[in-house]
């Protein structure tokens, strides 16, 4: 990530994504919680937009 200008645009869009509860953006990488399964397709497109990549995707579950 090149910039907090991105930095912020990459959270500013992440939170408009459905389901996204919360996202902390960091430069190299984003950590997002969600209120269910988000589809990494919408996600990508999401990123793509701000002029990002998304490099990979990473899913932990709840503990109980």
């Amino acid at each position: 990530m090149q910039s907090v200008h991105a930095k912020r645009a990459l959270w500013t869009a992440l939170a408009g994504v459905p389901g996204v509860r919360s996202a902390d953006v960091e430069m190299g990488g984003a950590l997002l919680e969600c209120d269910g399964p988000v589809d990494e397709g919408v996600l990508r497109a999401v990123v793509a937009a701000t002029g990002l990549a998304l490099a990979s995707v990473q899913r932990e579950l709840p503990l109980a």
